[in-house]
Order: C-alpha cells, then structure tokens, then sequence
C-alpha cells in the first residue's frame, strides 16, 4: 500500500531518457545556424516547454524568428525516435510494473499523445496507463508550468490533488506541481540531469528529491 490514492508521472525524463537526446539535438541545431548553444544550456532554457512557449524562448534565446526549416529538422528527429524507440530511465519500467494494482495512475506531459502512447508501446508499458495520458499540448489551454494539466488529470482519476504524488524532473514541470497541491517529488535519475539538479528542484519547493526509483518507491510508502 502507499500513502496516496494516485500516482502522476511526466514524462520525458522521468520514463524515457528523451531530455537528453532532445536538447542535445537541439543545441546542434542552434549551433549550426550561428548561435552556440550547448546541450546543458539547451536543458536549463527550454526543458519542460510545449507549443509556443517553447518556440518563444527560442526564439528569445536566438534573438530573432525560428527559420523556416526549423519544424521540419524537429520533426525528422521526432519521427526517428518514434520509429526507433528511446531508453528507460534507469529502473522506471521495473518501477511501474511494482506498482499495486489498486493505485491509479497518469501521464502528465507536454508532449502529445501520439509520443507517449508511442513510447508507451516501445516500453511495453502501455497497459499501464490504459487512456490516462494527458498532454499539456492537447488538453489544456495553459501546460507547464501552470497547474492545470495536474488538476486535469486528477478530476480525470477521480482523484483529490491533495491525495496524489506527482514525479517531476524539470524545473518548469515541478513549478507547476508545486503550484497544484500534491505532493511533489523531484527525480534526478536522468542522464540530463547535473550534479546540482536536485538543488534547483529543492528551490522550487518540491517535497522531495529521488535518485532513483528505488528512493521513488521508499518515498511513497
């Protein structure tokens, strides 16, 4: 048993080890078109992001428009991790395999459907989540680092906020459930993240950090 009635995982990050390899993509991008970024930095502006708030500090970060083929290299690289497939974070399908039945349980993501359920299935994890996979891209009209895509998939459980963890990894993600009432816990198992990432999430007001999903586990009993 666990001292909550339902579990909320982001994402990327916290079940796929895609943060890295997308930022550090993304930093090969911008470094290509002029404007030196390395992955680190990549992580620390725009980790967390969707829609046009990720494409705005980008664009604040380059100090002009996005080029015009800047969709269409994204797009390729997402459509290769989606035909390929993109590791676990160590421990994490073990983790959810664990889990007693009788807790409910989400994704939360800014990503979109179509990439979870994806990945889900790359993981063979799908199962696990049925239809609650919630998008801050899709389901709401304000994502991360706004509460309301954990509020959503709360109501969705039938859940209390209050009685529900929440397992965040980026500093915009665990901002916005910090701000939504659960209890919060900040997960630095992903290879994006530095030695001081914890710290950084201890700032924001999480209750508190894992380095792995065993200190997930302990945390939840």
């Amino acid at each position: 048993m666990t001292r909550f009635d339902a579990l909320l995982f982001d994402f990327d990050g916290v079940l796929i080890e895609s943060e890295s390899l997308g930022n550090r993509h993304l930093a090969d991008y911008l470094t290509g078109i002029g404007h030196p970024t390395t992955a680190e930095e990549s992580m620390a502006r725009f980790m967390g992001l969707s829609g046009t708030d990720f494409l705005g500090a980008v664009e604040t970060w380059i100090g002009r428009p996005i080029p015009d083929d800047f969709r269409a290299a994204r797009s390729a690289e997402d459509e290769r991790c989606l035909r390929e497939g993109i590791a676990e974070v160590a421990g994490a399908v073990a983790f959810v395999r664990a889990l007693p039945a009788t807790l409910k349980r989400a994704v939360v993501s800014s990503s979109r459907v179509r990439w979870i359920a994806t990945h889900l299935d790359h993981l063979d994890l799908r199962d696990a989540f049925g239809e609650h996979l919630y998008s801050g891209a899709e389901h709401v009209a304000r994502g991360k680092p706004n509460p309301d895509l954990y509020w959503l998939a709360a109501e969705k459980l039938g859940v209390a906020i209050e009685r529900c963890a929440i397992i965040e990894d980026s500093p915009i993600g665990a901002t916005g459930a910090v701000a939504s009432g659960a209890f919060v816990i900040g997960l630095v198992a992903g290879e994006h993240c530095a030695p001081d990432h914890g710290e950084r999430l201890r700032a924001i007001g999480v209750n508190a950090v894992a380095r792995d999903f065993a200190e997930v586990t302990a945390l939840l009993h």
